[in-house]
């Protein structure tokens, strides 16, 4: 039976994320015996939109209270694992906490998978749908009594076969004055009589050369499928940790799957697996694996949550 301590007064749907660390106050290295990676997919699955605290969304970013803060609390001895996930509001003050884990495997990876599973059974009852706090009201401008002119006279009548403009200079209308010269009938001495000829500037009517580029066929990032086979995908999602010059990429077993390393291109990276190498690119929102199986080019789909 699971069981956990909260604080009645606290909705766990009044928060948008849960923060995960990368190193818990308890261990000694970063994601040490995979306890970052698994604690943030458990509450990944449960709905969460789980981040790590070195990577923030920028609303939150701003607003640090939109989130809970996981820790993990190791109480192992020497002959069982034992942990209690703990869940924080912003101001550090404790919101939840799970029931006391345990496991007597003697493999570390191992033991501290099932002593987190079985904390984490605490929230498995718990319904979560995120939804604010305050719903943001519209912002409504008002103009009235803030109309102004340039100049405190009515308009003119036009001159000068209209070549002088005046209009209105308010919020809604602006006039100027078209200080342009007016064309002149005067020739020099000695000057050939040219014909000049006029071009129409009407929204109706407009004569001009277009310096567009000329449509392409080429599509930048977007795999030939027409080109390629289908072998084995990569399925399940594939969630993304961080290592130097790149990220490993884990299904939620874990085990490592990818690893992809940046490249001279934005949004390209080289890839390696246990059985080939090739690229890993984003082309429209999705994520693609590219490699060569037996002199034919193979392109995956990939669902990477980083």
């Amino acid at each position: 039976m699971a069981s956990f301590t909260s604080n009645a007064q606290v909705n766990l749907s009044d928060y948008k994320y849960v923060v995960v660390p990368k190193r818990f106050s308890g261990f000694n290295e970063e994601n040490q015996h995979r306890t970052s990676t698994l604690i943030k997919h458990l509450f990944s699955k449960k709905g969460f939109v789980t981040v790590y605290s070195d990577y923030l969304p920028e609303d939150l970013s701003d607003n640090r209270c939109l989130a809970l803060y996981a820790d993990l609390i190791n109480d192992s001895s020497m002959f069982s694992t034992k942990t209690i996930l703990v869940l924080k509001d912003c101001k550090r003050k404790e919101v939840m906490q799970s029931q006391e884990g345990r496991s007597k495997k003697k493999d570390y990876e191992a033991a501290f998978s099932e002593a987190i599973n079985n904390a984490f059974n605490s929230f498995k009852g718990l319904d979560y749908s995120y939804k604010p706090k305050m719903e943001e009201e519209p912002i409504t401008v008002s103009f009235k009594n803030d109309v102004k002119t340039l100049e405190d006279k009515p308009m003119e009548k036009s001159t000068q076969n209209d070549s002088m403009i005046t209009q209105i200079a308010t919020k809604e209308v602006q006039y100027y004055k078209d200080n342009r010269p007016v064309p002149s009938d005067y020739k020099k001495a000695g000057e050939i009589e040219s014909k000049t000829e006029e071009q129409i500037a009407t929204k109706e009517e407009q004569s001009f050369k277009s310096n567009e580029p000329l449509a392409s066929d080429y599509k930048k990032g977007e795999p030939d499928l027409k080109k390629s086979t289908s072998i084995k995908s990569i399925t399940g999602v594939l969630y993304a940790q961080e290592i130097q010059n790149g990220f490993q990429l884990v299904d939620s077993t874990p085990k490592i799957q990818l690893k992809i390393y940046k490249s001279a291109m934005p949004n390209v990276y080289l890839a390696m697996a246990d059985d080939k190498d090739g690229l890993v690119y984003t082309s429209d929102g999705k994520w693609f694996f590219e490699y060569y199986n037996d002199g034919a080019i193979v392109v995956e789909e990939l669902d990477i949550k980083f």
